[in-house]
């Protein structure tokens, strides 16, 4: 081969090296570097894990642990996803407010920034503008880098115009800060008062704390943030999508249905991404249960002509998801 060729010229990415420089302290003037300051709470979530050597672990806070995972991770991919980013369903202007403060206690900032953010991803999926594409940036990046640098952490309000006009969603945006933390003070209150109240339960507030939010709200996290990496690495692809996307049962069932990344990018605009009945989409179901409670409505399917053409193997005609 002739060894300038392109193909032997190119260079190869070290995905390791990448992150580290991108990780690194960065001047204010780059763009792609990270902002410490504002990371310092991410990094203090996790290392608050490790509590859980000195509070212990008693089955009340193991449950309230799982619930809360249960309920924040239905709120990420229904609401934050599903409605604010899709807008896949219609509700009430309070039923809405409600929504955002329920996703966001999963502690990933504010509606309008993570539809913004989502509504991006769509537009340049896979491309060198995605900023959470493995393709493009490398699998660690993609998984939690990209959110931590200073371009990412604005929200971008011309993909929310339809959200913006709501000023408790603009200032929930601005003050994304102060459920996470009502939330944790909560969990600290209960736990203190289960001690006091029913010392049988074997807790305290610093043990549901530990476990209630903080392990809990790392499990969401990494939870939500496979679907930026893993689900455009591994799995199978029904859809000719024009990226990465990729479906995973295992993913799907860590994510109440967001494993069906490929269906997703197929048809984005479904309330449903589990296009199979046997492809679990728990947060389908919750929404088709608040659908029958009258809290949604509208709900939006897969039309006849998508589940034909994944029928057929895909037809090539999948294009790239908006």
């Amino acid at each position: 081969m002739n060894p300038s060729s392109p193909a032997e010229a190119a260079p190869k990415v070290n995905v390791f090296r990448l992150l580290s420089q991108r990780l690194s302290p960065a001047v204010e003037s780059d763009p792609t570097g990270v902002d410490w300051i504002r990371v310092l709470p991410f990094i203090g979530i996790h290392l608050a894990c490790f509590g859980v050597i000195w509070t212990g672990w008693s089955p009340i806070a193991v449950a309230v642990a799982v619930a809360l995972y249960a309920l924040r991770m239905f709120a990420i991919t229904g609401f934050y996803h599903r409605y604010f980013s899709h807008r896949t369903f219609k509700t009430s202007r309070p039923a809405q407010f409600v929504f955002a403060l329920l996703g966001a206690s999963a502690a990933q900032r504010g509606p309008l920034w993570w539809a913004a953010h989502h509504r991006e991803h769509h537009q340049h999926s896979d491309q060198e503008d995605d900023a959470h594409s493995p393709r493009q940036h490398g699998f660690l990046w993609s998984h939690m880098g990209w959110f931590l640098s200073r371009e990412n952490y604005p929200t971008r309000f011309r993909r929310v115009r339809d959200l913006a006009r709501y000023p408790e969603l603009k200032w929930l945006d601005r003050n994304d800060a102060l459920v996470p933390v009502a939330l944790g003070t909560g969990l600290f209150l209960l736990g203190s008062l289960l001690g006091y109240a029913a010392p049988g339960l074997g807790t305290d507030g610093w043990q549901m704390l530990v476990w209630g939010f903080f392990i809990s709200t790392v499990a969401v996290y990494h939870g939500t943030y496979t679907i930026n990496s893993l689900a455009h690495r591994f799995g199978r692809q029904r859809y000719d999508t024009g990226d990465e996307s990729r479906n995973s049962l295992l993913l799907a069932l860590i994510t109440f249905g967001e494993g069906w990344h490929n269906n997703h990018h197929r048809y984005p605009a479904s309330a449903r991404q589990g296009f199979r009945w046997w492809e679990i989409d728990l947060t389908y179901y919750g929404l088709r249960l608040l659908s029958a409670l009258g809290l949604i409505w509208d709900l939006r399917p897969v039309p006849a002509r998508i589940l034909d053409e994944g029928r057929s193997g895909g037809s090539g005609r999948g294009g790239r998801s908006t």
